[in-house]
């Protein structure tokens, strides 16, 4: 369903696969039924907070940035966008958190697809919608509510 380019900038043992990062953008995908090309891209906690700085203009790392990608008229190229998730970052959540590391990036890597795709969580019906497409989500892949 997916063509999925993963850019391993930051290395470490215990970093999900490029089959399971297929996996769980395929299942967040098919909640709109899209064929897309997505690039995520691993990186460390300074190129997170450079990135979150320059774009967002927030302080620190954080775990995942979404850029959408948005096609120059008459240019018909299927990239979504890109997800940069900040592997330490990932693992701390998930250790603060008492979650089973996989299913927290399966989590963000399925909000940031989401995201690519428009749902967004600024207001909260926007936060409700967002949530319940992540649980019926993570549920296809055998992964529990992250919200309880």
């Amino acid at each position: 369903m997916s063509l999925l380019d993963v850019q391993h900038i930051y290395q470490a043992e215990g970093l999900p696969t490029d089959a399971q990062f297929n996996e769980w953008v395929d299942a967040a995908l098919s909640v709109e039924n899209q064929s897309c090309e997505i690039v995520i891209r691993i990186v460390d906690e300074t190129e997170s907070a450079e990135l979150n700085r320059q774009y967002r203009k927030k302080s620190g790392p954080t775990n995942i940035l979404t850029f959408t990608f948005d096609s120059p008229n008459n240019i018909d190229l299927n990239l979504l966008g890109d997800l940069v998730i900040c592997a330490p970052v990932v693992k701390r959540e998930a250790e603060q958190q008492s979650k089973a590391i996989y299913d927290h990036w399966a989590h963000i890597t399925i909000h940031g697809v989401l995201h690519l795709q428009g749902y967004d969580h600024a207001k909260e019906d926007e936060a409700e919608d967002m949530e319940v497409r992540e649980i019926a989500v993570l549920k296809k892949i055998s992964i529990d509510n992250p919200y309880l």
